[in-house]
């Protein structure tokens, strides 16, 4: 008798944590998409206002999902996307906002999202300003970048955030070769318009890079 009643209340908790797990994929998916239109879709003077309320959207979606993941890198990856449109000292805050919540978000899964906490602080670490003005290493962007190589060796931000990250370095080469491997990732089931979107950037980082060889 009490072994059943111990599987019972096993299963109820593995229902409930499948509905949460649901909920919380939901509201992911929402904030992706929003964030998949806004980025590739919209004017760039309706961008900021969009951004910073999508920011908002993401932080209450992390209040109620606050032990996983990928609600957390959702939310960072829009503040860094809001901090990129804002521009100027008022970005520093949202770029500092963003690592820091991939730090935690690391610190929960490291392999989430197919290593995009990865992708994303190496992308920070190399594109925001060093230091008096901000936290900006080259060195860590690097190392991060490549740790989510190892999680995700195909993957179409992997090697994209990797290729540009190559060309700030001036290894226009390498960085070809890794970009010409982002163009031929596999697509991703519902993120049409993310494809699209970054095989755009590939190519003209592609053309950038090709013009300093």
């Amino acid at each position: 008798m009490f072994k059943k009643l111990v599987f019972i209340a096993t299963l109820v908790m593995s229902l409930s944590f499948t509905e949460a797990y649901a909920d919380m994929l939901e509201d992911v998916i929402s904030i992706r998409s929003q964030w998949e239109k806004i980025q590739y879709q919209f004017a760039e003077n309706k961008k900021e206002a969009a951004f910073e309320k999508l920011a908002a959207d993401a932080k209450a979606i992390t209040a109620r999902h606050p032990k996983t993941a990928e609600p957390l890198i959702w939310e960072a990856i829009i503040n860094a996307t809001y901090a990129g449109v804002r521009g100027g000292f008022g970005a520093l805050g949202l770029v500092e906002k963003a690592r820091d919540l991939l730090l935690k978000a690391e610190k929960i899964d490291p392999s989430a999202m197919h290593g995009s906490i990865y992708t994303s602080l190496g992308s920070l670490y190399y594109q925001v300003p060093g230091w008096p003005i901000g936290f900006g290493d080259p060195e860590k962007a690097g190392e991060y970048l490549k740790k989510a190589l190892k999680i995700n060796p195909d993957g179409i931000d992997s090697n994209y955030f990797y290729g540009d990250y190559l060309i700030e370095q001036g290894k226009y080469k390498e960085a070809v070769q890794v970009l010409n491997k982002a163009l031929k990732a596999p697509p991703r089931q519902g993120r049409e318009i993310a494809d699209k979107g970054r095989k755009d950037e590939i190519k003209k980082a592609i053309e950038k890079a090709k013009a300093e060889l």
